[in-house]
């Protein structure tokens, strides 16, 4: 499934085409794409079709466009796409007449910025994605609903209205390590009342978000720690080290484009990401440790695997 790295590729790739980009109008391929928006098929293009997308925007793994409605629409309606990726979605940028993409679900048509017609094409092969619209609600704590390389003030420096907003469904949702809010001594807190293994807690996303199975087992080779390891049990010291690899870690992949192991990760141009020649643990099973020769392996762990070295990360009383 897309991490933050790779989701934070695709918003990266996205921003510049449809920033101020108007929806002219959507095919839609396959209905079930649209599972997640309540409304159904015809209220989502009703919503989108005239609508100005103001930004792409991020937070750990959850990806949104907030939306400028027609004025003619009425009503103070604060709303934005949402675009869950799932385990294979991918948003690919086209022009008109592109060579058609296998496996696209739905296309959005949108004329941009600067005139040119642009169009997005939401492909997926296990439809465990979707495209949905949600209510945008403020944040807890009052600071940006997420990233937007910038975006967030209008051209005379005022705060736009959907700065401080988040998706309803992502609003449980806490900041990731790359997160410019990031509370880091809020998470080392949590770290010391929880007693379940600390890849347990990495991936869940009301700890800290943005980290799935890949990363949490980079992060974790690099801080020789075992993934089942009590996250209570970590020293003041060792848990701050985590969360500096994990923050390195991130930065370096979203840097080399996202980890691609298959065809259903791509970026918006339908290319792959390379940080995968980078992994010391994830994916290694049975090659020699990096650190110290012993062979990588990997345990059965909640329905997915954990890879790990033996020798450098064991588990400790």
């Amino acid at each position: 499934m897309p991490e933050l790295p790779e989701v934070e590729t695709v918003r990266a790739g996205l921003a510049p085409a449809l920033t101020n980009a108007v929806v002219t109008d959507i095919d839609v391929l396959d209905a079930r794409s649209f599972k997640r928006h309540i409304g159904g098929v015809e209220d989502f293009k009703a919503t989108m079709i005239g609508s100005k997308i103001l930004a792409v925007v991020r937070r750990g793994k959850f990806l949104w466009m907030p939306l400028e409605l027609p004025s003619a629409r009425g009503g103070d309606y604060k709303l934005a796409m949402v675009g869950h990726l799932g385990m294979s979605g991918q948003m690919l940028l086209r022009t008109p007449g592109f060579t058609e993409d296998k496996l696209t679900r739905v296309v959005i048509h949108a004329r941009a910025e600067d005139g040119q017609m642009v169009e997005m094409r939401f492909v997926d092969q296990r439809l465990f994605g979707s495209l949905a619209i949600d209510e945008l609600v403020a944040t807890k704590d009052g600071l940006p609903g997420g990233f937007s390389n910038g975006l967030g003030t209008d051209s005379s420096g005022q705060q736009t209205w959907w700065r401080d907003l988040i998706p309803a469904s992502a609003a449980h949702i806490t900041r990731d390590p790359l997160d410019v809010d990031f509370d880091e001594r809020a998470v080392l807190e949590k770290f010391k009342k929880k007693n379940s293994g600390i890849k347990r807690v990495l991936l869940d996303q009301q700890t800290l978000s943005g980290i799935g199975n890949i990363y949490a087992d980079e992060s974790l080779w690099r801080s020789k720690l075992h993934y089942d390891q009590p996250a209570a049990s970590l020293s003041a010291a060792k848990a701050k080290e985590l969360l500096e690899h994990v923050r390195e870690i991130l930065a370096k992949a979203v840097a080399e484009g996202g980890t691609s192991f298959d065809e259903q990760y791509k970026n918006v141009n339908g290319e792959s990401g390379y940080f995968a020649v980078s992994l010391n643990a994830y994916g290694m099973t049975g090659l020699p440790c990096k650190r110290c020769g012993t062979q990588i392996k990997r345990d059965n762990w909640m329905n997915r695997g954990s890879h790990f070295c033996p020798r450098c990360q064991k588990l400790k009383g």
